[in-house]
């Protein structure tokens, strides 16, 4: 589990009531999410739990000579777009998206999924164009929609929360052994935009000077609360080329950005060549004089998945999944991307 949106933890639009100094400039936590606090929750919550065979990106039981996986995940304070615009058709696909591509990273195939919609008074729109997209996204991923449970909570919920759970199989030779070694090449996949992490802080940098309703500077033909709610990327098509070619771990790029890759072990991740960000990293960045650093340790900034394999076999797979070989591993700590140190901590 991660933050905003993996573990689902959020703050209101504006938590402290002033606006932060303008010269210092936005950051996560300021906005009402500390990673570290996150990762520490989540750490204690697995201790408690135990008896799991966990890895980084889903729990795993063994069957036989197979394990059955599950991930759990949310869409995070996406939702407030959605509700602030009244436009639900895309965050089912969100909500798919980030339970489908944890399975993934882990190099298990996604088999089936249910949902979990919570709300303080039903409404007929609202539940079909979330399903609409839970349809949509299952179809694209050729996993089955087994349904799910509303359930109407007015004294504990206000508005909604939407979460699901995805279940999936492997031989538990076909799963990747999850450790990257120094030496490898990072073969890395385009994002769709910002997905579903970080939008504590998207949200409170747009909305300091503008409304979601206003035109998207860069492209007024939208505005940015569409942007915003640009799906997330589905990556179930990369498990199979990634197996054939001999890929050791993935990190699925969600909440905390870039320091994603440290889960692939305890290197040094030298990038080289990232996507360029898509425009919507920009507006945030400029609308909230989000740093640089802070940016990539919040973001998937226009890469949103990233796989570690030998050297001699990343060319083919980046042509295999259309990506590209954006950077290698080193033996050492942290994550340099654009001469910005991240991670190693």
């Amino acid at each position: 589990m991660t933050e905003d949106g993996d573990a689902g933890a959020d703050g209101p639009d504006h938590p402290h009531g002033d606006e932060p100094d303008a010269e210092e400039g936005l950051t996560y936590s300021e906005a009402g999410v500390d990673i570290g606090e996150s990762e520490a929750a989540t750490a204690a919550l697995l201790d408690a739990v135990g008896n799991v065979v966990d890895t980084e990106y889903a729990g795993m039981l063994e069957v036989g000579d197979q394990y059955l996986a599950l991930a759990t995940d949310g869409v995070g304070t996406k939702l407030m777009v959605a509700e602030a615009i009244e436009d639900y058709t895309t965050i089912g696909i969100d909500c798919v998206a980030m339970n489908v591509n944890d399975l993934v990273a882990a190099g298990v195939e996604p088999l089936a999924f249910v949902d979990y919609l919570a709300v303080d008074e039903p409404g007929e729109t609202l539940a079909n164009e979330i399903g609409q997209g839970l349809a949509d996204a299952a179809e694209e991923t050729g996993i089955a929609l087994l349904g799910g449970e509303t359930a109407v909570l007015p004294e504990v919920v206000t508005g909604f929360d939407l979460a699901g759970a995805c279940v999936g199989m492997a031989d538990q030779d076909a799963v990747f052994p999850g450790e990257a070694e120094p030496g490898d090449a990072l073969v890395g996949v385009r994002s769709s935009g910002i997905h579903s992490n970080g939008l504590t802080l998207a949200r409170e940098a747009a909305t300091l000077d503008h409304e979601y309703t206003d035109p998207f500077p860069p492209d007024p033909d939208r505005t940015i609360g569409e942007v915003l709610l640009e799906p997330t990327a589905l990556y179930s098509d990369l498990l199979e080329p990634m197996r054939e070619h001999g890929v050791r771990a993935a990190a699925h790029v969600t909440g905390g950005g870039w320091t994603n890759l440290e889960r692939m072990g305890e290197h040094r991740y030298e990038i080289e060549d990232a996507f360029d960000p898509q425009p919507v990293f920009e507006f945030v960045q400029d609308a909230g004089n989000v740093s640089e650093k802070e940016m990539y340790r919040t973001f998937n900034m226009g890469t949103g998945f990233v796989a570690a394999l030998p050297a001699e076999r990343a060319d083919d797979l980046a042509e295999a999944v259309d990506g590209r070989v954006i950077g290698h591993v080193e033996a050492g700590s942290g994550v340099s991307i654009r001469d910005l140190e991240l991670g190693g901590e």
